[in-house]
């Protein structure tokens, strides 16, 4: 099995630069020689914020929330979402309908309403 070379064209580059004008293997025992004695500084960590949820994650709970209020609401199709919070109401999201003055537990007295209004 062959070994596997780990060297980055950085470092290439970088033993190229140090070693002129030696041959190959001299010039790689330097620069490890050099990274014996220098070990590499690790510059200081900046406080770690909280990482958000991924947006797959946020996506799915959102999705599974407005789902939840679908049913609480009593499963409505799109005319009765269109008769109670008007023409732009299946493009809501419930936290916009809450807003209009009728969130979804209360979804099915405002469409009782409002079919006795007709």
């Amino acid at each position: 099995m062959a070994k596997k070379k780990n060297r980055t064209r950085k470092k290439k580059s970088e033993i190229n630069r140090q070693t002129a004008k030696a041959n190959r293997k001299t010039a790689v025992r330097k620069v490890r020689a050099a990274a014996e004695v220098q070990p590499e500084v690790k510059t200081p960590v900046a406080e770690a914020a909280p990482k958000p949820e991924s947006q797959q994650k946020s996506a799915s709970a959102n999705r599974a929330e407005g789902l939840r209020l679908f049913k609480v609401a009593g499963r409505p199709t799109q005319e009765q979402c269109v008769l109670v919070y008007g023409e732009r109401g299946p493009r809501m999201t419930w936290a916009e309908r809450a807003k209009a003055g009728v969130p979804a537990e209360k979804f099915q007295a405002a469409l009782a309403a409002k079919l006795s209004e007709r």
